[in-house]
């Protein structure tokens, strides 16, 4: 039951923010200049209250484990122009991660994931891609996770921000043949800030669905959320930070445990 409250809370998430976003673009034609920025405004906000709202309702969650650590990102994309002109419209993205847990005093699992793709147009990205997960969690055995993944990512400027939205569609390779069949889904935002335009709020939320029963991938169903709001600096075009609380919700193999991590996130970006 408790799963079921969670996931139909992230998909009200998601409704309610595309809701919003393309209602701002349509008020824009039928309001005045003065009364349109009143309306910009109070949207602006009802966005950051829906999304600060799921990590709360998440955060206020019973009978959990919870625990505190830290994730540390760099991520790398750019156009494959740089390899040869007529490649303008190929991508390639280069990530790697670092993750702690048990307050801050065990290293458990880091991440490189690279991807090649494909701008259809100057919003929207085709993406195939291979992720490495070493995991070492307290009390287990190590685990070398291997995912392929195609992903879709559609970036759409507003007049409040913008939003992207990314769909990925992992094969997860866990241990032996036994292959894990997972989606996620990702909504992102980022409002650069009046007072200083290199200042942004950032807030994204991203859930995961296991669509197959494994015997180390365990029973189908919900698998995971992630909710995260902080701040991000953008120091030119080519270098951007990003800090701030990330909440991972979790799910164990059988539903019948729930992990909760409250997370200090840390993000680089580099493009080129």
């Amino acid at each position: 039951m408790q799963n079921k409250r969670f996931l139909l809370h992230a998909t009200l998430f998601h409704v309610a923010v595309w809701g919003r976003a393309r209602s701002s673009i349509s008020d824009k034609t039928i309001e005045s200049n003065k009364g349109y920025m009143i309306k910009r405004k109070i949207k602006r906000w009802g966005i950051v209250a829906v999304i600060l709202n799921s990590v709360c309702m998440t955060a206020m969650a019973d009978d959990l484990l919870q625990d505190a650590g830290s994730w540390m990102q760099i991520v790398g994309e750019g156009s494959l122009k740089v390899v040869d002109p007529k490649l303008e419209k190929g991508r390639i993205w280069l990530e790697g991660q670092s993750r702690f847990d048990d307050n801050w005093n065990h290293w458990y699992q880091g991440m490189v994931r690279t991807a090649v793709g494909y701008s259809l147009s100057d919003r929207a990205t085709i993406w195939a891609g291979y992720t490495w997960l070493p995991t070492q969690n307290v009390g287990r055995s190590y685990v070398s996770q291997q995912d392929v993944w195609p992903a879709f990512r559609y970036v759409l400027p507003t007049d409040i921000g913008t939003f992207t939205f990314r769909t990925m569609f992992e094969s997860n390779f866990i241990q032996g043949n036994d292959v894990r069949f997972r989606p996620r889904q990702m909504l992102r935002f980022m409002h650069p800030l009046e007072l200083e335009p290199r200042l942004s709020l950032i807030t994204w939320d991203e859930f995961f669905v296991r669509l197959n029963t494994t015997q180390f991938g365990g029973q189908s169903g919900f698998d995971q959320n992630r909710a995260f709001a902080g701040l991000g600096w953008s120091f030119n075009k080519s270098f951007r930070a990003e800090a701030g609380y990330l909440n991972q919700y979790l799910d164990d193999a059988s539903h019948t445990n729930n992990t909760m991590h409250h997370l200090i996130m840390g993000s680089l970006f580099i493009n080129f």
